[in-house]
C-alpha cells in the first residue's frame, strides 16, 4: 500500500510541479543498483521536487525534529529516514546502508541542512562514510529555483521556475587503510559538493570553481 501511495504523491508533485513551476528535469538516475542521490538543499519544496524527478522509489535521509509525530509516522512509511542532527546517528546510517545494498535508491543532502543564504554550505562526512560502506555510485543532483520558491521565513511558495539537473554517477576508489578512512570521508564529500556546484554553475562552498578529484573514477 505504501508503494501506491509513494506513486501517487509522485504524479501530483509531478502535476503540482509543472503547473506551478514549470518544472524540468535534465538528466536521469541510473536505473538499476543500489546508489545515493545527493542533492543541495535550499528549501522544504526540495523532496517533492526532487523526489518526483527520480523515476525510481527512493528513501530519504532527513532531519529528525521537521515534523509533528502523527505525520512523522506517515512518512517513514512511505520512505524518510529520520536523522539526528548533532551526532552521528548510527540507526539512520545503518538505514540507509542496508536499503543501498538491497539496490534502493536513497537520498541525502550532504550540506546537512537548509542553506539561509541559497549559497551551497560545506558537505558532511557522513555522505563519505555511506560510500566506503556500501561501494555504491553517488549521482550529484541540483535543483535550481527552490530558494526562490520558498525561502527561509517564507509563508507561501511563489511561483518561480525550478530546474532539476542530475549529473553523472560518481564511483570512488575505497580507503588504502584505516588511516586513510576519515581522509576518504572527507575528499568523497568535498568531490561531491563540488560536482553539485558544476550542476548548478555556482562557486563550491570554498569559493574556487568546481573541479574534480582525482580518486573519483
Amino acid at each position: 500500500m505504501s508503494s501506491a501511495l509513494y506513486w501517487l504523491l509522485w504524479i501530483l508533485a509531478r502535476i503540482i510541479g509543472r503547473i506551478c513551476f514549470r518544472y524540468r528535469v535534465v538528466g536521469t538516475v541510473p536505473r538499476r543498483g543500489g546508489l545515493l542521490v545527493a542533492a543541495n538543499h535550499a528549501s522544504y519544496v526540495d523532496i517533492p521536487l526532487l523526489g518526483c524527478g527520480i523515476t525510481r522509489r527512493a528513501w530519504y535521509l532527513g532531519r529528525s525534529d521537521l515534523f509533528v509525530v502523527g505525520l512523522k509516522g506517515i512518512l517513514q512509511w512511505l520512505g524518510w529516514i529520520p536523522l539526528r542532527l548533532g551526532k552521528l546517528d548510527r540507526k539512520a546510517f545503518d538505514r540507509a546502508i542496508a536499503l543501498i545494498k538491497q539496490g534502493r535508491v536513497v537520498v541525502i543532502f550532504p550540506e546537512g541542512g537548509r542553506t539561509l543564504t541559497g549559497q551551497l554550505l560545506e558537505a558532511k562526512p557522513g555522505l563519505g562514510m555511506i560510500v566506503a560502506q556500501t561501494g555504491c555510485s553517488v549521482v550529484p543532483a541540483y535543483l535550481k529555483g527552490t530558494f526562490d520558491v520558498l525561502p527561509p521565513g517564507a509563508t507561501w511558495p511563489r511561483l518561480r521556475p525550478v530546474t532539476l539537473r542530475f549529473g553523472e554517477p560518481l564511483t570512488f576508489s575505497p580507503p588504502a587503510g584505516e588511516g586513510e578512512t576519515k581522509r576518504f570521508y572527507q575528499q568523497v564529500s568535498q568531490t561531491v559538493i563540488e560536482r553539485i556546484a558544476a550542476l548548478g554553475e555556482v562557486n563550491s562552498p570554498n569559493g574556487r570553481q568546481p573541479a574534480g578529484a582525482c580518486n573519483a573514477e
